[in-house]
């Protein structure tokens, strides 16, 4: 699965989009919080700093609710903007800030893979009252463990997340997090982190509040699911996703014969290995429960894939 479009909607709202190949929407301008403005600039065109910049000056940021950051520069560009920075300095501009996508970025741009980050943690302090973000991206991302008391969704989408950004997360306070998405990776593209750096999110004891898990689009899904099999958290979610890596019938059979899962109202497994055996086994299983079984993939000889990498 690669990433060919930008996104359309955000956080319940039409995207309005900001850029040098962007046409500036009356409508958006008149009325900033009806819209999520998408910012961002080109290969070939202005400095992201430059654009953000023109953006603070044309559009009432006070009023904007869902802010999308694009592409930014080149990841071998050294002088590309600090975007966590930049948006640490604007905070006083975004009063009305709850939603942040950083990195919406599509192949044509960069490869997940390549989308450089720094240090993401300034984002969040400078912002208490933000209630969702999403960063797509791992190379050279920086988090540290945080507090936050407003946060409510929480995801990464990477072609590999490292060790260190799971133990960050395990190790934040963040007593209304409801929802969770690690897109975990393979090592090739920096995800080595390993069942023992997700035992804090299984433990259930840091995110009292969370409803919605996902530990996705991972090597080492099999792994994962056998030990989500026994995780305290399970009681405590209504939907739990461990689809988009490489989960087999022997992932497969550890959820089965784990905790009863029949609580859930969604368990979503999409883009996986399994025999169709298994796949009526689940079914049958968990009666009751939405079981998304779509994307049944075959391995490539000995090879399986996770569905995001590169």
């Amino acid at each position: 699965m690669t990433i060919h479009e930008h996104l359309t909607e955000y956080a319940g709202l039409p995207v309005a989009g900001y850029g040098p190949d962007d046409d500036l929407l009356a409508e958006a301008v008149a009325s900033p919080s009806s819209y999520a403005w998408a910012v961002r600039t080109s290969y070939d065109e202005g400095d992201f700093a430059d654009v953000f910049a023109r953006f603070r000056e044309e559009v009432d940021t006070s009023q904007v609710t869902a802010l999308i950051i694009g592409y930014w520069g080149a990841s071998y560009d050294a002088g590309s903007a600090d975007v966590g920075a930049l948006l640490a300095e604007a905070a006083p501009a975004f009063p009305a800030l709850r939603s942040l996508f950083v990195g919406d970025i599509v192949m044509e741009e960069a490869e997940v893979s390549w989308i450089e980050h720094g240090d993401i943690t300034p984002v969040l302090n400078a912002y208490p009252d933000l209630e969702r973000l999403d960063v797509r991206g791992s190379q050279d991302l920086v988090l540290e463990p945080v507090k936050h008391g407003a946060l409510r969704t929480l995801r990464f989408e990477t072609g590999g997340l490292p060790a260190e950004i799971v133990r960050a997360v395990g190790a934040s306070d963040l007593p209304n997090l409801t929802r969770l998405d690690l897109w975990l990776g393979t090592q090739n593209y920096g995800g080595d982190a390993t069942v023992a750096d997700l035992a804090p999110v299984l433990s259930g004891e840091r995110f009292p509040a969370l409803r919605r898990l996902g530990l996705m689009n991972s090597e080492i899904q099999d792994e994962v699911a056998v030990a989500v099999a026994g995780a305290a958290v399970v009681a405590q979610l209504e939907t739990l996703s461990l689809g988009m890596g490489v989960l087999t019938d022997a992932g497969a059979e550890a959820l089965l014969a784990g905790q009863p899962l029949t609580h859930l109202k969604k368990l979503d497994l999409a883009h996986h290995f399994l025999s169709d055996a298994m796949m009526e086994r689940l079914r049958t299983s968990l009666e009751g429960v939405e079981v998304v079984l779509d994307d049944q993939e075959k391995p490539d000889g000995d090879f399986f894939f996770i569905a995001v990498s590169e």
